[in-house]
Protein backbone atom coordinates (compact mmCIF):
# COMPACT_ATOMS: atom_id res chain seq x y z
CA UNK A 1 0.00 0.00 0.00
CA UNK A 2 1.77 3.29 1.09
CA UNK A 3 5.59 2.89 1.92
CA UNK A 4 6.46 6.87 1.73
CA UNK A 5 4.35 9.41 3.89
CA UNK A 6 4.98 13.13 3.31
CA UNK A 7 3.87 15.30 6.30
CA UNK A 8 3.73 18.88 6.09
CA UNK A 9 4.23 20.34 9.43
CA UNK A 10 4.22 24.17 10.63
CA UNK A 11 5.06 23.28 14.67
CA UNK A 12 1.32 23.72 15.77
CA UNK A 13 -0.29 21.27 17.80
CA UNK A 14 -2.64 20.73 14.73
CA UNK A 15 -0.01 19.84 12.73
CA UNK A 16 1.84 17.77 15.40
CA UNK A 17 -1.42 15.76 15.73
CA UNK A 18 -0.91 14.92 11.66
CA UNK A 19 2.80 14.05 12.25
CA UNK A 20 1.34 11.61 14.92
CA UNK A 21 -1.39 9.85 12.60
CA UNK A 22 1.18 10.18 9.59
CA UNK A 23 3.86 7.79 12.60
CA UNK A 24 1.11 5.44 13.39
CA UNK A 25 0.17 5.18 9.99
CA UNK A 26 3.68 4.27 8.77
CA UNK A 27 4.56 2.14 11.30
CA UNK A 28 1.56 -0.12 10.66
CA UNK A 29 2.44 -0.40 7.87
CA UNK A 30 6.00 -0.31 7.97
CA UNK A 31 6.51 2.62 5.59
CA UNK A 32 8.71 5.76 5.82
CA UNK A 33 7.86 9.24 6.47
CA UNK A 34 9.33 12.69 5.29
CA UNK A 35 8.65 15.88 7.67
CA UNK A 36 8.17 19.32 5.55
CA UNK A 37 8.67 22.81 6.52
CA UNK A 38 7.27 25.21 3.95
CA UNK A 39 8.62 28.56 4.34
CA UNK A 40 7.92 31.81 2.51
CA UNK A 41 9.99 33.73 0.89
CA UNK A 42 11.77 36.65 1.84
CA UNK A 43 9.50 39.89 1.38
CA UNK A 44 11.15 43.22 2.07
CA UNK A 45 9.23 45.74 3.40
CA UNK A 46 8.64 48.70 0.95
CA UNK A 47 9.38 52.71 2.16
CA UNK A 48 7.86 55.11 0.62
CA UNK A 49 10.42 56.33 -2.01
CA UNK A 50 11.21 52.31 -2.55
CA UNK A 51 14.65 52.89 -0.46
CA UNK A 52 14.92 49.92 1.84
CA UNK A 53 17.31 50.49 4.58
CA UNK A 54 20.02 47.70 5.58
CA UNK A 55 17.93 44.69 3.20
CA UNK A 56 20.67 42.44 3.26
CA UNK A 57 20.50 42.29 7.45
CA UNK A 58 17.09 42.06 7.35
CA UNK A 59 17.08 39.00 4.99
CA UNK A 60 19.63 37.15 6.97
CA UNK A 61 17.97 38.05 10.07
CA UNK A 62 14.62 36.43 8.32
CA UNK A 63 16.65 33.28 7.07
CA UNK A 64 17.98 32.69 10.23
CA UNK A 65 14.66 33.10 12.26
CA UNK A 66 12.55 30.88 9.79
CA UNK A 67 15.10 28.32 9.11
CA UNK A 68 15.44 27.99 13.42
CA UNK A 69 11.31 27.78 13.00
CA UNK A 70 11.82 25.31 10.45
CA UNK A 71 14.33 23.20 12.68
CA UNK A 72 12.10 23.38 15.79
CA UNK A 73 9.51 22.14 14.02
CA UNK A 74 10.63 19.61 12.10
CA UNK A 75 12.53 17.94 15.47
CA UNK A 76 9.08 17.69 16.89
CA UNK A 77 8.11 15.31 13.67
CA UNK A 78 11.76 13.44 13.58
CA UNK A 79 11.04 12.56 17.44
CA UNK A 80 7.57 11.38 16.96
CA UNK A 81 8.83 9.25 14.08
CA UNK A 82 12.10 7.70 16.32
CA UNK A 83 9.93 7.20 19.48
CA UNK A 84 7.29 5.08 17.14
CA UNK A 85 10.44 3.19 15.54
CA UNK A 86 9.50 4.76 11.94
CA UNK A 87 12.23 5.74 9.27
CA UNK A 88 12.30 9.32 8.76
CA UNK A 89 13.53 12.02 7.01
CA UNK A 90 13.26 16.10 7.37
CA UNK A 91 12.99 18.96 4.85
CA UNK A 92 12.28 22.79 4.70
CA UNK A 93 11.65 24.00 1.44
CA UNK A 94 11.12 27.78 0.24
CA UNK A 95 7.71 28.32 -1.79
CA UNK A 96 5.47 31.40 -1.40
CA UNK A 97 2.77 29.31 -2.39
CA UNK A 98 2.80 26.29 0.79
CA UNK A 99 0.27 24.48 -1.06
CA UNK A 100 2.30 24.34 -4.31
CA UNK A 101 5.60 23.52 -2.05
CA UNK A 102 4.03 20.87 -0.47
CA UNK A 103 2.85 19.13 -3.58
CA UNK A 104 6.14 19.73 -5.20
CA UNK A 105 7.67 17.97 -2.46
CA UNK A 106 5.55 14.75 -2.54
CA UNK A 107 6.02 14.50 -6.43
CA UNK A 108 9.66 15.38 -6.00
CA UNK A 109 10.31 12.29 -3.04
CA UNK A 110 7.82 10.20 -4.94
CA UNK A 111 6.00 10.17 -1.79
CA UNK A 112 2.31 7.11 -1.94
CA UNK A 113 0.10 9.78 0.23
CA UNK A 114 0.07 13.12 2.02
CA UNK A 115 -1.29 13.33 5.36
CA UNK A 116 -1.91 17.01 6.82
CA UNK A 117 -3.61 19.02 9.26
CA UNK A 118 -6.93 20.98 8.70
CA UNK A 119 -8.14 23.52 10.93
CA UNK A 120 -11.65 23.07 9.47
CA UNK A 121 -12.80 26.31 8.95
CA UNK A 122 -15.41 26.83 6.68
CA UNK A 123 -17.97 29.70 4.88
CA UNK A 124 -16.27 33.18 4.88
CA UNK A 125 -13.21 32.53 7.87
CA UNK A 126 -12.74 29.61 5.09
CA UNK A 127 -12.65 31.85 2.48
CA UNK A 128 -10.67 34.69 3.71
CA UNK A 129 -8.24 33.19 5.13
CA UNK A 130 -7.73 30.23 2.39
CA UNK A 131 -7.08 26.53 3.27
CA UNK A 132 -3.61 25.38 2.70
CA UNK A 133 -5.28 21.57 2.72
CA UNK A 134 -7.80 22.22 0.56
CA UNK A 135 -5.11 23.45 -2.05
CA UNK A 136 -3.82 20.31 -1.72
CA UNK A 137 -6.62 18.38 -2.20
CA UNK A 138 -7.82 20.21 -5.30
CA UNK A 139 -4.34 20.48 -6.93
CA UNK A 140 -2.41 17.05 -5.91
CA UNK A 141 -2.19 13.46 -7.96
CA UNK A 142 -1.04 12.16 -4.78
CA UNK A 143 -4.00 11.10 -2.44
CA UNK A 144 -4.45 13.47 0.55
CA UNK A 145 -5.35 12.48 4.28
CA UNK A 146 -6.90 14.80 6.29
CA UNK A 147 -6.38 15.24 10.38
CA UNK A 148 -8.34 17.17 12.09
Amino acid sequence: MYKHILVPTDGSPLSLKAVKEATALAKSLKAKISALYVIAPFSPPLQGDGYIPRVGELQAAYKKATEEAASKALKKAEAAAKAAKVACTTAHVVDDQPWAGIIKAARDGKCDVIVMASHGRRGIAGLLLGSETTKVLTHSKTPVLVCR
